[in-house]
């Protein structure tokens, strides 16, 4: 099966420049195809995986892609689908973030043995001379089209200034330098990368008289209309630092019933008769569909051992004591708190199940907070060693968001 009928049918595409283009350059394996990650954070997060797991699904079929880290266009920013500037970032802090991305992006795709690439534009954009750049690629580019694109035009009215105007030319020159370094003829994006992409592939008709396609992904909300992977807690990161694989398995098991069906076909390699036979299911039965999405999901993200261990933390959490807490988020905390006593409301943000005092007090008064299993019922109740079982704390926010405190006997 061709792997653009692949992305099709499982919900990858928004659009493309050119769908009988694509799917010919896509009919034989070894085709290249490319997409870029901007590297303003030291970790992706759940917002970029349909990208990445287009990238699996084309080296699954027998393609090379290539991920593209932004080390060069990320010191520029890009303003496709913000309504403000980008905070702009120090060379020392692109290059971390991008060693991070590297090394990231490694837990998914094959690098050996030229099965995928791992560049960094910044190869090619830092060395470019401005004057000869304006000459051989600005010329190619209508300052009218530019500014009919969504990207540039959502800004003119906060303000655009001229150094993310050149954003897209950076972008479509990233695509000229793939093409003529590896022929790779596919760039691929979320759709607010069109205008850029389109620029790409205009570039390329002009500068080398060859016809190269574009490709991309729709913009992910859930059924309530909320933006992929944010949560009462902040963005699901993909480094497992920053969200623990635990954290990382609850949010896909906490999944709308509406959202099972779609999220299993883009976001795991089931076979799709497999997925359309979980979103046929009802009811209490959809909750087997929904552990077979964080499980597959997880163990994409974190490993298999990773993977498991959470699902025995969420069993241990929720299956009314089976299985292992240990994945849960910990904190350790010295014998002496307790001893003197700590207020719940100071322990619910000191474990950052709230973020501020308020937050836990609010959270408390209204019945939602539980300390082993048993409902607070005052938000200065003071939580001592008598609650302690086996040295340890579970606290619960809401039905779904746990947290163990561990007491260290070292003060």
């Amino acid at each position: 099966m061709n792997v653009y009928d692949v992305l099709k049918e499982r919900g990858f595409i928004e659009a493309v420049t050119d769908e009988d283009g694509v799917r010919g350059y896509l009919e034989a394996p070894g085709a290249h195809c490319y997409i870029g990650f901007d590297p303003t954070a030291r970790s992706l997060h759940i917002g970029s995986l349909v990208p990445i797991m287009s990238l699996v699904h084309m080296q699954r079929a027998g393609h090379h892609p290539i991920a593209l880290v932004g080390g060069g266009t990320g010191l520029i920013g890009d303003p496709s689908g913000k309504t403000e500037m980008r905070k702009v970032l120090s060379r020392e802090e692109i290059e971390a973030n991008a060693h991070g991305l590297r090394a990231q992006l490694a837990s998914y795709l094959e690098f050996n043995e030229g099965r995928a690439l791992l560049l960094n534009n910044a190869q090619w954009l830092s060395a470019l001379n401005y004057i000869d750049f304006l000459r051989d690629i600005g010329r190619h580019f209508s300052v009218n089209r530019m500014l009919a694109a969504e990207s540039y035009r959502m800004r003119l009215e906060t303000g655009l200034n001229f150094v993310e105007f050149n954003y897209m030319l950076l972008q479509a020159y990233d695509f000229l330098q793939l093409y003529r370094d590896y022929r790779c003829a596919l760039q691929m994006g979320g759709n607010d990368q069109w205008g850029n992409i389109v620029a790409g592939v205009d570039l390329i008709r002009r500068v080398e008289g060859a016809a190269v396609y574009g490709m991309v992904f729709p913009l992910l909300t859930t059924a309530t209309g909320e933006k992929m992977g944010k949560t009462a807690k902040g963005t699901v990161w993909l480094d497992a630092e920053l969200t623990a694989p635990y954290e990382y398995y609850q949010y896909w098991i906490n999944t709308d019933d509406r959202d099972v069906e779609r999220f299993l076909a883009l976001f795991t390699f089931l076979p799709m008769d497999e997925v359309r036979r979980y979103g046929r299911l009802k009811g209490a039965d959809l909750r087997a569909a929904k552990e077979v999405l964080a499980l597959e999901a997880t163990t994409i993200t974190h490993g298999s051992q990773s993977a498991r261990r959470a699902q025995e933390a969420a069993r241990g959490a929720f299956g009314g004591g089976q299985g292992s807490l240990e994945a849960i988020p910990t904190t350790l905390m010295p014998r002496t708190v307790f001893r003197k006593g700590v207020a719940a409301f100071e322990l619910f943000c000191e474990t950052a199940l709230c973020s501020s005092r308020g937050d836990a007090r609010r959270l408390i008064e209204h019945g939602g907070a539980y300390v082993n299993g048993e409902r607070l019922n005052a938000f200065d109740e003071v939580i001592t060693e008598a609650h302690l079982m086996d040295n340890a704390l579970t606290l619960r926010a809401g039905k779904k968001r746990y947290h163990r405190v561990i007491v260290q006997d070292k003060d």
